[in-house]
C-alpha cells in the first residue's frame, strides 16, 4: 500500500469557545491541508484531511498544546515512515479486485493461469522482412537500411536486378550507402573499392597491376525477393531463405483491387507502432476529424474473439459491441506482418467487394522503426481518382504524427522501467484484447530476438543504441542532394521529427511533386515581379490592368504552390500546442 504522511492535527480549546489556536498551530494545519490536497489525488489513497492521525490522539484538555511539545509527542509515538513519492506500487496497489476482472484482460490458458509458459521455436533471421516499396527504390543510387541492428545496403545491379549487402566496406568500415553506382557496380567513396552483385570486389584501384584481388575482399551478400510491389529480406546466413514464409496477400490479386502504398520511418519501437495500429479503440479520440470516420462522440466498447494462436502468431475477429456483429478480421504474422480485412456487399449491384489495411513494420533499430501502409479495396470510388498520390501520403504522415508524443514517449517508459508489459499496462478486455496477444506472442518468440517487451517476461538491448550525426556544412548539402536522401538542397536535415525526413525522402512521387511544386513557385514568383514592374512601367490604363491582374494570378498561383509543399513537409501541430 502506498504511505503517506499523516496531517498535523489541530488542537483547540474546550475552555472557550472564543479562543483562537497558536498561529504556529494553525500554520501546521493550513500546510497539513495543502499536502492533503495535492499529494493524496496522486497516491490514490483517501483524503486524509478530515482524517486524524491514526498514531497519535490529540488530547482533550483545555489546554493549548505547544507546537514544540506537540511535535515531540508525535516524534515519540508515531512509527518511522518513508519518504513520499507519487509511485504506484505494483506489487500492491494494482492487484486486481473481482470486479477488474470482469473488465481486463485474462489469462488466455490453462497453462498461463498456472504461470506456466511455452516457448516456440524461433529465430528473429530466419524471416523475411520488408524492406521498401519497389516503385520507390532509387534506379541510380544505392539506400542504406536497417533491420534490427544490421545494416545493409540496398541497390539495383546493371540489369535492374535488385541486390542487397552488408552496409560495411570490408576495407576500413566504410559505409556502402554513402557510395554510388558505376556501371551497375557499387563503389565505396572512401577509396574507389568496387563490387559487384554477388559481393565480389571486382576493383582496387590502389592495387599493383600486376596483383590480384583478393578473395576474401568480398561484402556478405542477403536474399532478396519482390513480392506484390515489396521488396522482402531474407536476414540469415545460415539457412537457405524459406519460400513459405514469404508473405502473400489473397486480397491484392484479386481483380480490381486497388490500393494506396506509402512508407514512413518513425521514432519509436515496432513491437509500439504494431500495438498502436492493432489498437481501433484510439483512433476516434487521436484522429478526431482527421477524415469523415473518426469522431470522438464514437468512441465505444469493442468485442473482440481470438479464433486463432500459433507460434507464428494469431487472429481473430473484432467489431463495435453495440451492433453485436464482428465484420473487421485482424491477423498479426510473425515477424511483423499486420493485416485488417473486411467483406462488404454493394447494396445496389449485391457484388462482394474487399478491403485491406495492411502494415508492414520493420524494426530498425532501438526505438525505431519503419511502416509500409497499404490501403486497398476492391470497390474504389472514382472520386478517388480526382486526387493526387501525394495527398492520401500527407494525410497519412498527419495520422503518425497525432500518435507520435503518445508512443514515443511510451517508448521511453518501456526503456526506463525494464519491466514486462503486464507490470505496467492496464489493459481493458473492450480495448485491449489484440495488445495483450500480441505482447503474449511476444513471451513466447522473443527469445530469439535481439531485444524484446513481453507481457510476462523482458530482454533488454545488449549494445546500447548508436546515435549516428548528421554532417554539416557544405558535406550535408551534397549529401542531402543525392538521389538515394531525396533531399533540395540544405533545406532538410535528416531528422526523425521532420515529416520531409520521415517520408518525402523515400516516397519518389512525393519527392517529385515538392520539386515540382518548388519549380512552379519560383517560376509563378519571377511572372509576378515581371508583370509587376510593367504595370508600373505601362501607359495605357487597359495594359496596367491586364498586368495587375495577372500579376495577382500569379501571386495566388505561388500561395498556392507554397500551401501544397508546405502540406508535405510540415508537421502537424494540435491546436492547443501551437504558439
Amino acid at each position: 500500500s502506498s504511505t503517506w504522511l499523516p496531517p498535523s492535527p489541530s488542537f483547540t480549546s474546550s475552555s472557550s469557545s472564543t479562543e483562537q489556536p497558536h498561529r504556529t498551530t494553525r500554520i501546521m494545519t493550513a500546510l497539513s491541508s495543502l499536502h492533503s490536497l495535492f499529494f493524496s489525488p496522486l497516491l490514490k489513497i483517501p483524503s486524509p484531511k478530515l482524517k486524524p492521525s491514526p498514531f497519535f490522539t490529540p488530547p482533550t484538555t483545555g489546554n493549548v498544546i505547544s507546537p514544540i511539545k506537540a511535535h515531540k509527542l508525535r516524534k515519540r509515538t508515531e512509527p518511522k515512515l518513508t519518504k513520499c513519492h507519487a509511485v504506484t506500487d505494483m506489487s500492491s496497489s494494482a492487484v486486481p479486485t473481482p470486479d477488474d476482472h470482469k473488465v481486463l484482460v485474462g489469462p488466455a490458458s490453462e497453462e498461463e493461469s498456472r504461470g506456466e509458459r511455452r516457448v516456440a521455436d524461433y529465430d528473429w533471421t530466419e524471416e523475411w522482412y520488408p524492406l521498401y516499396l519497389t516503385k520507390d527504390v532509387p534506379d541510380d543510387a544505392p539506400l542504406g537500411l536497417t533491420v534490427f541492428d544490421q545494416q545493409i545496403v540496398l541497390y539495383k545491379d546493371g540489369k535492374g536486378e535488385l541486390r542487397c549487402h552488408q552496409d560495411r566496406c570490408p576495407h576500413r568500415l566504410a559505409k556502402l550507402s554513402e557510395g554510388q553506382l558505376i556501371d551497375g557496380r557499387l563503389e565505396c567513396l572512401y577509396h574507389g573499392w568496387q563490387f559487384e552483385g554477388e559481393g565480389k570486389c571486382v576493383k582496387i584501384p590502389q592495387l599493383p597491376a600486376d596483383a590480384k584481388i583478393p578473395r576474401s575482399a568480398c561484402v556478405r551478400t542477403y536474399e532478396v525477393k519482390e513480392s506484390q510491389g515489396v521488396v522482402w529480406v531474407w536476414m540469415s546466413q545460415k539457412t537457405p531463405p524459406n519460400p513459405d514464409k514469404l508473405p502473400w496477400f489473397e486480397n491484392f490479386a484479386r481483380p480490381g483491387f486497388q490500393d494506396v502504398s506509402t512508407i514512413h520511418e518513425l521514432p519509436y519501437d515496432h513491437s509500439i507502432l504494431l500495438e498502436n495500429l492493432m489498437d481501433p479503440a484510439h483512433i476516434p479520440i487521436s484522429h478526431d476529424r482527421t477524415d469523415y470516420s473518426a469522431k470522438r462522440e464514437d468512441a465505444q466498447p469493442l468485442g473482440f474473439e481470438v479464433t486463432e494462436r500459433t507460434d507464428r502468431g494469431f487472429a481473430g475477429q473484432w467489431g463495435r459491441e453495440k451492433d453485436g456483429s464482428m465484420p473487421n478480421f485482424l491477423r498479426f504474422e510473425a515477424p511483423c506482418v499486420l493485416q485488417n480485412n473486411r467483406e462488404s456487399v454493394d447494396n445496389k449491384t449485391g457484388e462482394k467487394h474487399y478491403s485491406t489495411g495492411l502494415f508492414l513494420c520493420r524494426p530498425t533499430g532501438q526505438g525505431k522503426s519503419m511502416l509500409i501502409v497499404r490501403f486497398g479495396t476492391t470497390g474504389t470510388s472514382p472520386w478517388i481518382k480526382l486526387f493526387p498520390d501525394w495527398y492520401f501520403h500527407q494525410s497519412a504522415s498527419k495520422v503518425f504524427e497525432q500518435d507520435m508524443g503518445f508512443l514515443s514517449s511510451q517508448n521511453e517508459v518501456l526503456l526506463k522501467e525494464k519491466v514486462p508489459t503486464k507490470e505496467l499496462y492496464f489493459n481493458l478486455r473492450s480495448i485491449d484484447t489484440w495488445v495483450a496477444e500480441y505482447r503474449k506472442w511476444m513471451d513466447k518468440a522473443g527469445h530469439g530476438m535481439p531485444y524484446y517487451f513481453g507481457h510476462s517476461t523482458i530482454s533488454l538491448p545488449k549494445v546500447p543504441a548508436v546515435v549516428e550525426h548528421a554532417p554539416a556544412g557544405l558535406v550535408a548539402g551534397v549529401s542531402a542532394s543525392l538521389p538515394a536522401k531525396g533531399g533540395i538542397g540544405t533545406m532538410h536535415a535528416p531528422n526523425l521529427a521532420n515529416r520531409y525526413f520521415r517520408h518525402v525522402i523515400h516516397c519518389k512521387g512525393c519527392r517529385s511533386a515538392v520539386k515540382a511544386f518548388n519549380t512552379w513557385k519560383n517560376s509563378l514568383s519571377t511572372a509576378a515581379a515581371l508583370l509587376t514592374a510593367l504595370a508600373i512601367l505601362g501607359a495605357g490604363r487597359q495594359w496596367r490592368a491586364f498586368c495587375l491582374v495577372s500579376a495577382s494570378l500569379c501571386l495566388a498561383g505561388v500561395y498556392a504552390c507554397s500551401t501544397a509543399i508546405s502540406m508535405n513537409t510540415t508537421n502537424f501541430i494540435r491546436t492547443h500546442r501551437r504558439l
